[in-house]
């Protein structure tokens, strides 16, 4: 066989391969598709209701949000909660003028009542997963609830989410985004339909027919005692929040996805924004899929779940065949 030949050989079979992929993961979006279809209608339902209130912790992560930081701190204050029942960490790691104006919104809030504690870190070790891990240290909530800085908490957030934790298993229940900029140009409009379709379909076809999901970083609340039995917050990858849902999934702990009960968020209006989200996204899911995807096919889960988990977590090298295929 000569060099052309052989890297006509080499160029096909790369090409089918990719070809072949492509087709998989299309598919895969079918049965998603079927998936909802299938159990859209099998709403999960809270098993009873809290007698007694447990304690929660509402943790606002926030790094340089210097233009929403009063906002979101302001917007937790007015969770219809018990006040003697909630707790609110800010978790700020700002080196810009976000610091002040923190600060000062949480005096205003201790002020009126609240149990609210500002925590700031100099040392930014572990990014988010280091600022949510670090606050677990004081945290009293035996719930804990996190939003980032550009979310505008519903009030009757906590009261609608809260009594789905009265079945034992359940350690996380998450909360659909709603999007307050979406109009705002092109991109924004792309993206809240990309995000839409990720939360209106994925979430409901994943956990409605007993997949694994993901706890999406914000707008949801974890049980305090999932966290830890799945090993903590970690920092070794950039997407500690995907890392964490499938360690405790792993662990046998059950999510709730309420697609009805939303929470206003704003979308990256700036494609430079846009692209650092979608890089931090990309190589954090790889990371993870190295991470963990190895003990999900090892485990003794259930087929459809590793097969689920497969697609779920390698969907992101779906850019790379297409450059194959395209290049």
């Amino acid at each position: 066989m000569n060099w052309s030949d052989l890297a006509t050989t080499i160029f096909m079979t790369v090409y089918t391969f990719s070809l072949v992929m492509v087709s998989l993961y299309g598919l895969h979006r079918y049965m998603i598709v079927y998936l909802y279809y299938k159990n859209r209608r099998n709403a999960p339902k809270a098993p009873s209701r809290f007698d007694d209130l447990p304690p929660v912790t509402v943790q606002l992560p926030m790094y340089n949000e210097q233009h929403v930081a009063r906002r979101i701190i302001e917007g937790a204050c007015r969770i219809d909660y018990p006040l003697d029942k909630l707790q609110i960490q800010v978790l700020d790691d700002s080196n810009d003028e976000t610091c002040k104006f923190a600060q000062a919104a949480v005096a205003e809030a201790r002020a009126n009542g609240f149990d609210i504690e500002y925590i700031h870190r100099d040392d930014r070790t572990g990014y988010k997963a280091g600022a949510l891990e670090n606050g677990m240290k004081t945290a009293k909530g035996e719930f804990i609830t996190i939003f980032d800085a550009d979310f505008i908490p519903a009030p009757h957030i906590l009261q609608r989410s809260i009594h789905y934790f009265t079945d034992p298993k359940i350690c996380v229940v998450q909360t659909r985004w709603e999007h307050i900029n979406r109009d705002d140009n092109m991109l924004t409009r792309a993206q809240a339909i990309l995000l839409d379709g990720h939360f209106a379909i994925e979430h409901v076809a994943r956990n409605r027919s007993d997949r694994f999901m993901s706890f999406n970083g914000t707008a949801g609340t974890w049980r305090r005692a999932a966290i830890t039995d799945a090993g903590g917050w970690q920092h070794d990858t950039l997407t500690e929040d995907l890392d964490l849902s499938y360690r405790a999934q792993l662990r046998g702990w059950r999510f709730v996805f309420l697609p009805e009960l939303a929470a206003p968020a704003e979308l990256p209006p700036e494609m430079c924004a846009f692209k650092a989200q979608q890089f931090r996204w990309t190589k954090g899911g790889a990371q993870t899929t190295i991470k963990l995807l190895p003990k999900v096919l090892l485990s003794k889960l259930p087929l459809k779940v590793k097969i689920e988990a497969f697609f779920h977590l390698s969907g992101f090298t779906m850019h790379l065949y297409m450059f194959m295929l395209v290049g």
